[in-house]
């Protein structure tokens, strides 16, 4: 199950079949909470909590302030991102891991037992605020910390596969939490969802949360942490000095990361996912919002085409995972970004047309090309992006940095555009060609990376890939061995 280390590299602590199922699960988990907590947020946010939290406002102002209080919980992401990144890096994967979840859950639990705004006045939304920014701060290194760990787990010719999971924690948590949703507001009445009904969803998700926790203290450490190499930049270290070496490099992480090859493995990073936000932001936000709102179709289409999509998304996104592990994640990242570029125009267009059949075929086909293709290549890509010294650090803060700046330009610049073309479909695709040509951009820059050795402590550099046609040309041109000479499982 792990692989087997070329001559001079160290050697990776062994684990069983047993102990990557427990890891997979693990990470799908902590997304799917994730993912689920947020969602449950928005929905209530939408639904209850302008009655609930700020009774005395406008109608208009209470739908803003719930708002308002959804957004809080991405502005401590960031923050969440640099203190459990620089924790993981330095103690280990689970011990950050087993912090994020717990924080997220707890956080998300205490929600449905919040006193009212009739029975505490304005304590009330300042401890919903308080517990939305706990949420994000967890949130801020699960995604990364899940990724890096499925992908340090997983063999190397099957980190897409595995670390697709990840995308698809994602889909179930927002699916999840759609399903608890719909399902309250069918069982009773609008009086008893806004009286009692409302505290369900958050408090059952301590059930998901619980059973998360207990795996993930059961969960063995990442092989690839306790197996990082003892040569750096070619000079070997004494088990001593590369402890040394790592802790140091944690007093100023950025400044490290721009140092070593000029900073170009953290802009790739971010690049990367700047695209994949953008195009989320785009067509998982305002799309939804311009189907309803300014093509003035009902309601359960936006609702329905996303259902829709994210369930054939169960299909594409191991699948784009798996080619990946056979061609490459720079390849896969060139072609999908480029189809996202090609289809941005003529799938809008048959959205913009109003037609129910081509609303539905245009929307689930440039959401898999353009946000959950992308998304099934970004958490292994990136985690084999970064070196050992510093992976987990590096890779939360480009997530976090690039996705904050994405999804918070995108949906604003888009809707602004489309009220000033007169309702025009064409800013949308512009802009969603704008986010692939980001993604597009990083991918042809980056080295390859699919299969490298991942205890190494530096960025990835070119000739370090084992797998895909690029690889191979990198190699070449290096005079370095053929990657089909290295053995590896």
């Amino acid at each position: 199950m792990t692989d087997n280390p070329a001559p001079g590299t160290p050697a990776v602590a062994q684990r069983t079949t047993k102990d990557l199922a427990k890891a997979a699960v693990s990470g799908w988990l902590g997304t799917a909470l994730e993912f689920m907590d947020f969602q449950l947020y928005s929905l209530a946010a939408a639904l209850v909590f302008n009655k609930v939290f700020f009774p005395g406002e406008a109608p208009g102002i209470a739908v803003i302030s719930s708002m308002a209080t959804y957004a809080t919980g991405y502005l401590s992401r960031p923050l969440g991102a640099w203190y459990f990144g620089r924790l993981g890096d330095r103690v280990g994967r689970t011990k950050v891991l087993f912090y994020t979840i717990a924080l997220m859950g707890v956080a998300t639990t205490l929600i449905g037992f919040l006193p009212t705004y009739g029975q505490v006045g304005i304590l009330a939304p300042i401890l919903l605020v308080v517990l939305r920014l706990a949420q994000g701060f967890g949130a801020g290194a699960e995604i990364a910390g899940s990724s890096v760990m499925l992908t340090e787990y997983a063999p190397r010719r099957r980190r897409g596969l595995v670390g697709s999971l990840v995308a698809l924690g994602t889909n179930s948590g927002t699916l999840g939490a759609s399903a608890i949703w719909g399902v309250l507001v069918a069982a009773l009445s609008t009086e008893a969802v806004v009286e009692w009904g409302w505290r369900i969803p958050f408090i059952a998700s301590s059930l998901i949360m619980l059973f998360a926790v207990w795996l993930r203290r059961n969960l063995k450490e990442s092989p690839v942490f306790e197996g990082r190499a003892d040569v750096v930049d070619g000079e070997a270290l004494s088990k001593e000095q590369l402890e040394e070496k790592v802790a140091s490099s944690h007093d100023n992480v950025l400044a490290d990361a721009m140092h070593e090859r000029k900073g170009r493995a953290f802009f790739e990073g971010f690049f990367l996912r700047f695209g994949q936000a953008g195009n989320s932001g785009m067509v998982q936000t305002y799309l939804v919002s311009y189907i309803t709102t300014m093509l003035l179709l009902a309601p359960s289409i936006g609702t329905g085409v996303v259902i829709t999509s994210s369930l054939v998304g169960f299909a594409t996104v191991p699948l784009i995972g798996w080619l990946s592990d056979i061609v490459g994640r720079k390849l896969m990242y060139i072609v999908m970004s480029s189809i996202a570029l090609v289809l941005a125009v003529p799938m809008i267009w048959m959205i913009a047309s109003k037609d129910v059949n081509s609303v539905f075929a245009g929307y689930i086909i440039i959401h898999q090309t353009s946000v959950l293709a992308l998304a099934s290549l970004e958490n292994n890509t990136m985690s084999e992006l970064f070196g050992a010294r510093s992976r987990l650090t590096q890779l939360a803060l480009a997530k976090e940095l690039a996705a904050i700046v994405a999804t918070g330009i995108g949906p604003v610049i888009a809707a602004a555009l489309v009220v000033g073309t007169g309702g025009s479909w064409w800013p949308l695709a512009i802009m969603i060609g704008f986010f692939s040509i980001c993604s597009l951009g990083a991918a042809i820059v980056m080295p390859e990376t699919a299969g490298r050795d991942l205890t190494v402590l530096n960025d990835a550099r070119p000739g370090e890939a084992i797998i895909g046609p690029f690889a191979r040309r990198e190699r070449q041109r290096l005079g370095l061995p053929r990657p089909e000479d290295v053995v590896v499982d």
